[in-house]
């Protein structure tokens, strides 16, 4: 059986006043592992200083022709349409580049005023292509505009940073809301890069006087109508997830938080036992998956695992997956896990600080979670523990590491919580097993009018639990003949 070759993709990296060089290569490595998650074979980089990305070909004419050495095009962004020229303007002119320059319209015409007063310092050394790309990936988001002429010299696909993310979002969503989601949120992205194809000037004729909708116009109106929609539904799903948040609103809950890849699948399946998708790839899990931490605590304690967050996420994407990340804003604490093997790990941790708190989640009860310590050095994991100091360094494969965090959130909730010695009476239906679910029982006496468990909860739960059931605390200091110490760690 033949397989399909993957696609050849060439990344380009633009380096601005704001950031620095070392920023810029990080980040081209972090789109690399985007590219290949989405399939494609990198096969080089490039990079240039600029001054800005907004010019018409973000790239300079040196360095959009060595790109176009990568692609087989002709580094030349071919004219969009021509302007005639009467007489006299034909007479007046007297060298090739004023010719070229009326070939393009008044607007793209002072887009290559504005790049050619951009200081241009090419900071890149790359060697020549040794493989043709089919694709050519930009490290930033590039206009419609912007695109149509990058597209024109390089003769090649040309995708930005947002249309990548959001191309894997679309393949890896499984339920219905993160389809949903994703879907929004691409097509938000497409509808102004929608083009007319060309010589396409067909117009949909209507009853009424004008000359009725292009094509890419009734496209356009289809997308908006496809949006509504699909609000409309989300709606509808976002109130059943929130109707299924509000039944566990009384309960403990941890939210796993993060940067993608930082390994919170595989801690969410050592700490639960689920079988939830574990994969070395971006973004392998978009759906949020709650189940109970085991083995199993009274009073229960469920555990979220999160869509992961990264550098530059488009703002439509942070926006449709609100819902999903009201998991995290309504979390009793936060889990905040790094890969503390990545070099860049820093400005990952403040990339997720940043999201949460767009989603009111800031101020939460956390810990951090230095995961992967097993591709650490003694040497490197002592000089991260003088640096943060209160981080618990695990490995999720290691049930050592495992048992250990487990026993670190039972202790955080009970330090919480209150003993009480608590009268059941006999005649009292319900009591006891509402109360061995939900709460901790740590002896049981048996008396003349009841059973007195010894209770640690919550104070909020037990008073809830008291009203409830019309009991109150046991005053006798006179113990019975039968009891029953119970551990249930």
């Amino acid at each position: 059986m033949n397989e399909t070759k993957p696609l050849k993709a060439v990344l380009v990296g633009i380096q601005t006043p704001r950031t620095t060089y070392e920023e810029t290569q990080e980040s081209l490595t972090e789109l690399s592992r985007l590219v290949t998650t989405l399939g494609y074979e990198v096969v080089g980089q490039m990079s240039q200083r600029r001054t800005s990305t907004k010019t018409a070909t973000v790239l300079g004419d040196g360095k959009l022709m060595e790109l176009a050495e990568w692609t087989g095009g002709t580094g030349k962004v071919a004219p969009s349409f021509v302007k005639k020229k009467h007489k006299a303007a034909l007479k007046f002119s007297k060298n090739k580049e004023d010719e070229e320059d009326d070939l393009f319209g008044d607007d793209v015409e002072e887009v290559f005023d504005v790049e050619q007063g951009a200081e241009d310092l090419d900071a890149s050394a790359d060697s020549a292509p040794k493989e043709t790309a089919e694709v050519v990936v930009f490290d930033c988001d590039l206009s419609p505009s912007q695109l149509k002429l990058v597209e024109s010299a390089t003769s090649a696909k040309v995708l930005d940073r947002t249309g990548v993310i959001i191309e894997i979002f679309s393949r890896h969503a499984r339920t219905k809301a993160a389809r949903s989601q994703v879907e929004i949120a691409r097509l938000k992205y497409v509808a102004p890069r929608m083009r007319e194809a060309l010589g396409d000037d067909d117009r949909q004729g209507g009853g009424g006087k004008g000359a009725g909708e292009t094509s890419i116009e009734l496209d356009r109106r289809k997308i908006r109508d496809r949006i509504k929609e699909l609000k409309q539904e989300l709606a509808a799903v976002s109130q059943e997830l929130d109707q299924r948040r509000a039944r566990r609103d009384q309960e403990i809950s941890v939210a796993l938080v993060g940067y993608t890849n930082a390994g919170k699948s595989s801690l969410m399946r050592a700490l639960t036992g689920s079988d939830v998708l574990v994969a070395d790839k971006l973004f392998a899990t978009l759906d949020t998956t709650v189940r109970v931490l085991y083995p199993e605590t009274r009073p229960r304690i469920l555990v979220s695992d999160t869509v992961g967050f990264i550098k530059k996420l488009p703002h439509d994407l942070v926006a449709s997956f609100k819902s999903t990340l009201d998991e995290a804003a309504n979390a009793s604490l936060l889990l905040y896990t790094v890969d503390c093997s990545d070099p860049t790990f820093r400005s990952q941790l403040e990339v997720t600080r940043t999201v949460l708190a767009e989603v009111g989640a800031a101020d939460l009860p956390s810990f951090l979670i230095f995961n992967k310590r097993d591709r650490l050095t003694p040497e490197q994991e002592a000089e991260l523990a003088k640096e943060f100091p209160t981080a618990h360094f695990m490995s999720a494969k290691n049930p050592d590491d495992v048992a250990a965090l487990h026993a670190k959130l039972v202790k955080h909730f009970e330090e919480e919580m209150i003993e009480e010695d608590v009268l059941i009476p006999y005649t009292t239906q319900g009591a006891i097993g509402e109360i061995r679910s939900k709460m901790r029982v740590l002896s049981e006496n048996y008396e003349g009018n009841g059973v007195v468990l010894k209770i640690r909860a919550h104070k909020q739960d037990l008073e809830q639990m008291k009203e409830r059931f019309d009991l109150t605390p046991n005053k006798s200091k006179k113990k019975s003949k039968l009891s029953w110490n119970i551990d249930e760690d």
